[in-house]
């Protein structure tokens, strides 16, 4: 299948997302499609799935124009999107999610369980998936939910296949596993739309790139015929330097300590600490218990034995309300879900932790909860016309900045990130990678958990590897590499 779009504008009201972008794909070709947060990527894949109307413009498919009225349409003649955001029923089955509206029934109309169940393990197979198919979905990771998507779309036998950050909560042995199946796409002629933050994963596996900004599409090239500095270059219209900024602060004495961390059945017996102006990265394979580990700390969820200092100071945290309280941020790697209040406005969620600070009397002084968010906002760049607007309104990685500006707003001592820069941009990855050095001058301690080993070895001092719920190993910045990160948390030495 063929799919050219000519001269695309789309605008909500007065806030002009695409000002003219052109794109052509063509079957067995992988196409990049790339840009910062907010460069209209996203919405020029739903305007091609039929998610929205564009104003101006035309889409031609096989040389023939043509419109989805909606994304189902779209998906019957063969184009599908597999989103950056998860789009799974939390409280139904792993295979009732994979067959949600296209239920196979016997010839009594009963549901046919049994063929579901078969052809949901065929494709689990295909991509190395090991899930049970009959837990909850709400029982599964966010990288284990973004696989569920993946065969989701592979089930529908696609001739056009969107993928919008689709590695983003992979592990890299997941990533690889992936990467072999859209090389098989290719061979069997599908065109893929690849949508990435990630340099090293376009340049190894696209065949072109389509650079957007501001939107507008700036560029089309050859991967073979360009590199990254000149893909960053037309993506934030200027050089950027320094790609992991140099972290110059200096680390001081243990802030804070978790010792003997128990969960049984997720994770046991887990010791270290943490030191002022230090950044410690959780790395290991998804299901290793790392954020597991996090959420029992900030108290989400419950430990089994175990105890938690800041300042020497035993704590006490039943709820995340009393991890807060006491001097403990946590960005979630579900921001969607449990990092954001998707229907109030950007002031609201960036606020919301710190309100009871702009409290006089009893009442909330609006000018400086303004100028507080308003300050937040322009440090780490969030695309948005007013801190009014719906954080639902926002992409991904603006909504992955605001999450972060509420935990950065309330003066936390000790700040757990986890995939800080899940979605985010490569020059929106900087500012965070800047901002979290700026933390850590005035001694905030940070723990980042990550997924992206490059990241992991950029920004940490330390590395503590988990595999199976135990520490594996830990590794000073100067020794840390990634054969042996990968090495420890695969149960090597």
């Amino acid at each position: 299948m063929e799919v050219t779009m000519k001269g695309i504008t789309k605008s909500f009201g007065t806030n002009f997302v695409l000002k003219g972008v052109d794109i052509e794909l063509e079957g067995g070709k992988i196409h990049a499609l790339m840009g910062e947060n907010g460069a209209g990527k996203s919405t020029l894949m739903n305007i091609l799935t039929g998610m929205h109307k564009y104003d101006t413009g035309e889409i031609m498919i096989d040389k023939k124009e043509t419109v989805y009225e909606n994304p189902k349409e779209a998906e019957e003649h063969g184009v599908s999107f597999i989103h950056q955001e998860m789009n799974t029923w939390p409280q139904m089955t792993v295979v009732e999610n994979l067959f949600i509206g296209k239920e196979l029934k016997n010839k009594f109309g009963w549901l046919n369980k049994k063929e579901m169940e078969k052809r949901a393990k065929a494709i689990f197979d295909d991509l190395g998936i090991t899930i049970d198919l009959n837990l909850e979905v709400n029982q599964l990771s966010v990288g284990q939910q973004q696989m569920i998507e993946i065969a989701k779309a592979l089930m529908t036998n696609a001739k056009v296949l969107i993928m919008d950050e689709p590695t983003a909560a992979l592990t890299e042995r997941e990533i690889e596993v992936l990467f072999k199946i859209i090389l098989n796409l290719k061979e069997k002629g599908v065109a893929i739309i690849y949508i990435s933050h990630r340099m090293e994963e376009i340049f190894k596996i696209s065949d072109s790139i389509t650079v957007m900004r501001d939107g507008v599409s700036i560029d089309t090239t050859k991967t073979n015929e360009t590199n990254v500095d000149e893909v960053v270059r037309k993506m934030v219209g200027r050089d950027l330097d320094d790609y992991y900024p140099e972290k110059k602060s200096e680390i001081g004495e243990i802030i804070f300590e978790g010792r003997h961390l128990t969960k049984k059945g997720v994770f046991e017996n887990v010791s270290f600490n943490v030191r002022q102006g230090e950044i410690i990265g959780f790395s290991g394979l998804m299901g290793s218990g790392r954020t597991e580990m996090m959420r029992a700390i900030f108290g989400i969820d419950t430990l089994d034995q175990g105890e938690v200092y800041l300042e020497d100071k035993l704590l006490k945290i039943k709820t995340p309300s009393d991890a807060i309280h006491q001097g403990i941020g946590f960005l979630t790697e579900n921001r969607k879900d449990e990092g954001l209040i998707l229907e109030y406005s950007i002031k609201e969620n960036i606020s919301l932790p710190s309100i009871d600070g702009f409290k006089k009397r009893g009442l909330i002084d609006e000018v400086a909860e303004k100028d507080f968010v308003d300050l937040l906002m322009k440090r780490l760049s969030v695309k948005a016309q007013s801190a009014e607007l719906a954080v639902s309104n926002l992409s991904g990685g603006n909504q992955q900045k605001v999450v972060l500006a509420k935990w950065i707003g309330i003066g936390s001592k000790v700040l757990i990130l986890d995939e800080p820069t899940r979605g985010v941009d490569v020059g929106a990855k900087r500012e965070i990678y800047q901002l979290m050095n700026e933390l850590t001058d005035r001694g905030v301690a940070i723990i980042m958990v990550s997924s992206d080993l490059p990241e992991v070895l950029g920004v940490s001092d330390r590395v503590i590897v988990v595999h199976e719920g135990t520490i594996a190993g830990e590794l000073d910045r100067v020794e840390a590499t990634e054969e042996k990160i990968m090495s420890l948390a695969t149960g090597g030495y």
